[in-house]
């Protein structure tokens, strides 16, 4: 869990400096409930609380590296409270108006760490920032393989509303199972303030384990370096941890 600890202290470190040179990021703290129905148990939930912290840097020229670290604390009906981490690292590069790189990720897992290599992409929009990425992971002797698309769009200049969907292919000791997920949200961010609010919903679905979950998030985040498109253009938010379906790996 090293990785995960030397990643969560350089982005510690960054927050505390926000004012290096045309550096942008945010810092937050979210609840989110979910309720996950397997197979003929209906209703187990799960409640977490989680610090997030993400910053983007340019390094020289049109490349950037961004790193962001997440500490969560998690209780269910299936484990007892747990404190977990995990941490990435992108170094990306802006063609015109694309951005596109490749990334590390590291999740703490019960006695393990899932390790995620991965591609991502953005294509910046008058009002809008479409990204995508695709990975691979492995952890407990099993292949993770992701793809995931998000759609924002800037109603205002203070109201980001997004859409995604990703779909997840785990081979797992010779069993080989599919997820996907659908997510809609938004933010706002308070005028001449560097605080907004944040909600979610993200439905969840395997038809292979007969296993379907609906988590609900909301939160708060200090911004630097910018607002919220401008988190977006400058590398800042890209979803880069890999989300593997909470019952079966957390």
């Amino acid at each position: 869990m090293k990785t995960v600890f030397f990643a969560s202290a350089a982005v510690a470190a960054l927050i505390a400096a926000p004012a290096m040179a045309q550096t942008v990021g945010s810092a937050s703290v979210s609840y989110t409930h979910s309720e996950t129905d397997v197979a003929a148990v209906q209703g187990l939930d799960t409640d977490a609380f989680a610090l997030n912290g993400a910053v983007a840097t340019p390094i020289f020229g049109d490349w950037t590296v961004t790193a962001e670290a997440n500490v969560a604390n998690t209780e269910s009906d299936l484990a007892a409270s747990e404190t977990t981490l995990s941490g990435s690292a992108a170094l990306t590069k802006v063609i015109g108006s694309y951005r596109v790189g490749g990334f590390y990720a590291a999740n703490e897992m019960p006695g393990a760490t899932l390790n995620t290599f991965g591609a991502v992409a953005q294509k910046y929009f008058d009002r809008a920032t479409v990204s995508g990425v695709a990975s691979y992971g492995s952890v407990y002797d099993a292949d993770i393989y992701t793809v995931k698309a998000d759609a924002a769009f800037y109603a205002t200049s203070d109201l980001r509303l997004n859409a995604g969907v990703s779909f997840q292919n785990v081979d797992f000791g010779g069993a080989d199972f599919d997820t996907v997920a659908g997510t809609v949200g938004a933010e706002y961010q308070f005028a001449n303030s560097p605080y907004s609010v944040f909600g979610a919903y993200t439905y969840t679905d395997s038809d292979d384990l007969a296993v379907e979950d609906n988590a609900f998030k909301i939160g708060v985040r200090y911004s630097f370096g910018g607002g919220l498109q401008a988190r977006d253009r400058a590398g800042a938010r890209m979803d880069l941890s890999n989300n593997v379906f909470v019952p079966f790996f957390n």
